[in-house]
């Protein structure tokens, strides 16, 4: 039976009304979508020109630096130096390409400000930079302006009010891909200049983070000791996690700093993974993949475990700071103990799982970098003279003597005092026992899970 005349007409004239409708929210999309593709160029854009200014105000502030007379000068500079250096950071991490493409410019640029904020503590504490220092800075701020040059003849060669992020993301690859064969002048030739041709900087030896001592750090434990096989190695692996040693199979080796042999095994329930130095064939890591579904153990049992497990293997010496319960799994963290000074350097941290109170996490790789032989200096500071310093707005509950790293993997020995304030938050405070100087701040995190320090 065919369909009459007048049910055709209403059925035609809903398909053209979703097909309007859908039309309409078509159009509607399409706005939208160019609406944010827009606001993502002016974005882009924006990101650009702000790197650009940020770069030549560093470019200004470190030529400043050059020319302080005096230690308070010298911290407003290196100040104004950090914060050009962080806004240039901010705006590069918004461009439309990795900072990995141009690590250069990125390292740079973090450099030269953790170096100035590395002058500006020493300025707050009334002292001038000496004549390396100076000589950084200068070649620093050589650097800077090459930097500047650049990025303001590249905003001259294309012209960003008028290209899209497309056209930059587009220009950064094809940068990326022609590296020397990239001709002056070019926008492709003026984004590789700033890589490829990037002017040498010094080579900062300071108590920084991005020091270049640092990479060519060897670990101190282990640094006389001689070198062991990988069947050797696995022998360890498997003695110091109790493990049959047919279970433990090769997984390889790393290189770095740290040259390591890696090793599983299928066992417990989960596999547990360990890593043992080639040289000195010290065990720095072991972890056991599986779930822990609850708690039995009580915190106290766990720790008693943990400190079994390290005097079982050997560690003395070593005194519980912290811990923390994550996961029905108890981490307890130790620090190296000499002549009653603890040194937050030789860290140890072990994994208790609190349903059957076996060890399943080791971690000791600050201990095999930092644990040597030291020579404990005498306080030239005594306690009554660093606890002048705490603020009056703290009150000390306890005092000991401590051995703690800085940003640069130095160590600094201090007096440790474990403050409160009026909310009854704590707080650990760190004086300098050489200088009398305030040394670090931080923050202790106590709820039912345990204690962190921030």
């Amino acid at each position: 039976m065919t369909m009459k005349k007048k049910t055709k007409i209403v059925i035609t004239s809903y398909v053209l009304a979703a097909l309007t409708a859908m039309g309409g929210l078509a159009l509607m999309f399409n706005a939208r979508a160019e609406g944010y593709r827009l606001q993502l160029e002016n974005t882009y854009q924006h990101a650009f020109s702000e790197l650009v200014t940020n770069v030549s105000d560093l470019d200004n502030a470190l030529q400043k630096t050059l020319y302080a007379g005096t230690p308070s000068m010298l911290g407003s500079v290196c100040t104004e130096v950090y914060g050009c250096a962080l806004a240039a950071q901010y705006a590069l991490s918004e461009m439309p390409f990795s900072s990995y493409e141009y690590e250069n410019t990125a390292g740079f640029i973090t450099r030269a400000g953790d170096y100035a904020l590395m002058l500006a503590k020493k300025a707050g504490a009334k002292e001038m930079g000496s004549q390396e220092e100076h000589d950084n800075l200068a070649s620093l701020s050589q650097t800077a302006t090459v930097l500047a040059g650049n990025l303001n003849q590249l905003r001259m060669d294309v012209g960003m009010q008028s290209m899209t992020a497309a056209q930059l993301k587009s220009v950064s690859e094809k940068a990326a891909e022609l590296g020397d064969a990239a001709t002056e002048g070019s926008v492709e030739g003026s984004f590789s200049l700033m890589e490829g041709e990037f002017p040498e900087t010094p080579s900062l030896i300071y108590d920084g983070p991005f020091s270049s001592h640092i990479a060519g750090m060897t670990p101190k434990m282990i640094e006389n000791e001689p070198s062991v096989t990988a069947e050797q190695a696995r022998k360890t692996a498997a003695d110091f996690m109790g493990i049959n040693e047919r279970l433990v199979k090769s997984n390889g080796e790393r290189a770095g700093s740290l040259p390591v042999y890696m090793f599983y095994a299928n066992t417990d329930g989960g596999t547990t993974s360990i890593e043992v130095t080639v040289q000195g064939g010290v065990v720095v890591s072991a972890f056991n993949s599986r779930i822990v579904k609850q708690s039995v153990l009580t915190a106290d049992e766990a720790v008693g475990l943990a400190e079994r497990f390290l005097k079982d293997r050997g560690f003395s010496g070593m005194k519980q700071s912290y811990q923390i319960e994550n996961g029905n799994t108890l981490i307890v963290n130790y620090a190296y103990t000499e002549q009653d000074v603890v040194c937050y350097t030789d860290l140890i941290k072990v994994y208790v799982a609190l349903d059957n109170g076996k060890v399943i996490g080791f971690e000791a790789q600050g201990y095999v970098m930092h644990h040597t032989a030291r020579t404990i200096p005498e306080a030239t500071v005594g306690e009554d003279e660093a606890q002048a310093k705490i603020s009056p707005y703290l009150t000390v509950l306890s005092h000991q003597m401590a051995v703690i790293p800085t940003s640069g993997k130095n160590e600094i020995f201090c007096h440790e005092f474990k403050c409160e304030n009026t909310d009854g938050s704590h707080y650990i405070v760190y004086i300098n026992a050489e200088t009398g100087r305030e040394e670090k701040i931080l923050i202790l995190i106590e709820d039912e899970t345990g204690t962190l320090t921030i």
